[in-house]
């Protein structure tokens, strides 16, 4: 049953002003960082030219951009594409089963729902992200903050951002 996926494949945007307060706010925020000029070319029909109605395909884009400007080369895939069958954790482990995956990472929010004695039997690893221990990086307005977009750290160390991610980080 993938009635999950068309409920969140379905959340169609009505008003599409967001796109012009957020870019604005962006610029406002960002167009004084070192390389914002750089990226704006790509960020910026994504805010201002993209047509799609549904959250998912606004999604899609971004995260394909960051992607591409991060390095990542990350197959995304759709939650259509797999048998979603139970609770939101048997769906998990059925979409790493599907993928042959043996390892399903996640973000420290899934701990309130996720069994983890269904993932052990099922074989597959359980890791969580630890979002602590993140190097700072340069920005505009100091003292640092971590708890911000990743279009932050992109503007504002550009070609070198994904040097301050984990998975990438050599320091």
């Amino acid at each position: 049953d993938n009635s999950w996926y068309r409920k969140t494949d379905r959340m169609k945007i009505v008003d599409q002003r967001w796109r012009k307060k957020h870019w604005t706010a962006l610029c406002q925020s960002y167009s004084k960082t070192r390389y914002f000029r750089r990226y704006e070319e790509i960020f910026a029909p994504l805010f201002l030219e993209a047509t799609d109605e549904y959250l998912s395909q606004i999604n899609r884009r971004f995260i394909k951009a960051i992607n591409r400007i991060l390095g990542i080369e990350t197959l995304i895939r759709r939650s259509e594409e797999f048998s979603l069958i139970g609770g939101r954790t048997d769906r998990l482990l059925n979409i790493c089963q599907q993928c042959n995956a043996t390892e399903y990472v996640s973000g420290p929010a899934a701990k309130t729902y996720f069994n983890l004695e269904k993932a052990k039997k099922s074989g597959i690893k359980i890791t969580w992200i630890d979002y602590s221990g993140y190097p700072e990086y340069q920005q505009l307005y100091p003292p640092f903050e971590h708890g911000v977009t990743i279009l932050d750290l992109i503007f504002n160390e550009g070609p070198d951002a994904k040097m301050y991610m984990k998975s990438f980080n050599t320091k």
